[in-house]
């Protein structure tokens, strides 16, 4: 399953992050996928069981969709296609080799929890208040 494989790196990028600034645990994930991964709704499913025993067990996975948009050379604008198989200007109808966004797979945010602070200790005799 590649989406298995996507959550396994994801987990692993962000427990590099967390070792780097202190973190206990991660809380959440932001990540942009474009509309032509299709992968959104299979990777929010495997990401739970992908992270039990990791620092992101529990973690909530936020997914931005990004659209497809292609560039028409005939209009000289950027349109959104009819359809991922059909790269075609909806207005004019000429096909287009120029994607300019939907094909983006980008972590761009990790939320960590940072490690509890110690109880300081009590010198010996007396309580903690």
């Amino acid at each position: 399953m590649h989406e298995l494989t996507i959550a396994s790196s994801l987990i692993d990028l962000a427990h590099d992050h967390a070792s780097k600034h202190g973190g206990a645990r991660v809380t959440d994930m932001h990540v942009r996928l474009g509309a032509m991964c299709g992968i959104a709704r299979s990777l929010y499913f495997c990401f739970g069981p992908a992270t039990r025993g990791t620092l992101c067990e529990g973690a909530k996975l936020h997914i931005e969709e990004v659209p497809l948009t292609i560039f028409c050379d005939s209009c000289g604008e950027a349109r959104s296609p009819i359809s991922f198989s059909n790269l075609r200007c909806p207005d004019c109808g000429r096909p287009s080799r120029k994607v300019l966004s939907g094909r983006e797979m980008e972590l761009t945010h990790i939320g960590l929890e940072e490690e509890a602070p110690h109880p300081a200790l009590a010198p010996v005799g007396q309580a903690l208040q």
